[in-house]
């Protein structure tokens, strides 16, 4: 950066490292030039090379560093470097430093598009805390890239260059010992994607031209969650930590609090996670109605619910099926689990309007989750009650549970005291 010019691609810059930024970014500045700067952590002075330019930001990732923060450690995976796969964020940061990194990001969200003050997230006590299984070989599903020369690999970070690697050190034992990476080639397909269920089965597919293609192992694998069993083809969604899925039952169900009796909405339910555990606390005379709009999650759902006829399963978009009044309250209890891109105004105003005591919002993105917290805001909702999860170690991405509670609420999650 000379001249007074900003700096071009590939140029190599000496920064002091600020604060995490969302996307596994630290914030640095120079010359009045922000730069997202990967591969680093607050505090470090490092040589960072340019790896984008934009009008108002640069993005570069630290290939040097001078002066190591603390919790720096040395990456695990020799492919979670500058350069190479992009898949892992946080590789180069001491496990217990990751779950701070990632409560920072969580307030700074809640904050700027969220509204909240300070004194309200000191309130809720924003952390996350890590789930059972330590960093590594936690991932239950794996899709991989194959590029032009049939190999299967993984992405670099924001690219669609494949890195052909030895084994992925997050995903699954029972995935890295599959025999797809290495020498194997698969000439007909645009990935190849494997699943190690919880319920002991393992399988490979193969999608080509958005068809897949079974390789090995059962066509619906099986699941273990809230003491139950759930079969459902690979491609279906399900969370990919084995933890996950009870994690998250148990969060929602202490913030909800069911009753027996009670009416409860399963917004996004994909195969039923939270609608089978809503059926067991409110029982027989209760009524729980999932929506979802894929239809393997709907099939799943239908399958696996058909012993719970206090489950109704509707088949659409939400905000499709909450404008046409294709389900209508009063409810008591809702889940909100939407995709990553957040519920969004229409549906938030729905779920507002329909006479529920509470909501509990589970989210993968805390920007989107903190935009909808803003909208309940402004309907006079207020969250009383946040929980982080570190689902996916070693990447930015983080789960959040929050409660949601209509004004002059008189109730109180056990866990919000």
């Amino acid at each position: 950066m000379t001249g007074g010019q900003g700096p071009a691609e590939a140029e190599r810059v000496e920064l002091t490292v600020g604060a995490v930024a969302p996307g596994g970014h630290c914030v640095a500045r120079v010359g009045g030039q922000v730069f997202f700067v990967r591969h680093a952590l607050p505090g470090e002075r490092v040589v960072a090379e340019v790896t984008e330019v934009h009008r108002r930001f640069v993005r570069a990732d630290a290939v040097t560093v001078l002066d190591a923060a603390p919790d720096r450690v040395d990456p695990p995976c020799p492919y979670a470097k500058p350069g190479r796969c992009g898949g892992c964020d946080l590789q180069h940061v001491a496990p217990k430093a990751q779950l701070t990194w990632k409560a920072g990001v969580v307030r700074e969200q809640l904050t700027r598009l969220g509204g909240l003050t300070g004194a309200e997230l000191d309130a809720l006590g924003v952390q996350v805390e890590a789930l059972p299984g330590g960093p590594l070989g936690w991932r239950s599903r794996v899709r991989y890239t194959v590029d032009g020369a049939g190999r299967a690999g993984l992405l670099k970070h924001r690219s669609y260059e494949v890195v052909p690697i030895d084994r992925c050190r997050i995903a699954h034992p029972a995935i890295q010992q599959l025999p797809v990476l290495g020498p194997v080639r698969w000439p007909d397909a645009h990935a190849v994607e494997s699943v190690a269920s919880t319920g002991g089965d393992v399988t490979v597919t193969a999608v080509a031209d958005g068809a897949t293609r079974p390789v090995s192992g059962p066509e619906q694998v099986r699941e273990q969650a809230v003491g139950r069993q759930w079969k459902l083809p690979p491609s279906a969604f399900w969370q990919v930590h084995p933890a996950a899925a009870d994690t998250l039952v148990d969060a929602v169900l202490a913030q909800l609090d069911p009753r027996p009796g009670e009416t409860a909405w399963d917004l996004y339910g994909g195969a039923g996670l939270f609608a089978a555990a809503l059926a067991g606390r409110v029982g027989a005379t209760g009524r729980v109605t999932l929506v979802e709009a894929a239809g393997a999650g709907v099939a799943a759902a239908r399958d696996n619910l058909r012993d719970l006829p206090q489950v109704d399963i509707v088949a659409g978009r939400v905000a499709t099926v909450l404008a046409r009044g294709q389900v209508t309250g009063p409810v008591d209890v809702v889940v909100l689990d939407p995709p990553r891109s957040g519920a969004g105004a229409a549906v938030v105003r729905a779920v507002a309007g329909t006479g529920a005591r509470a909501v509990a919002y589970v989210a993968c993105d805390p920007a989107a989750f903190a935009r909808d917290v803003r909208g309940f805001a402004e309907l006079g909702w207020r969250m009383a009650a946040l929980r982080g999860f570190d689902l996916f170690p070693m990447t930015r991405h983080v789960e959040l549970v929050g409660l949601l509670l209509p004004p002059a609420s008189p109730h109180r999650a056990r866990n919000e005291a």
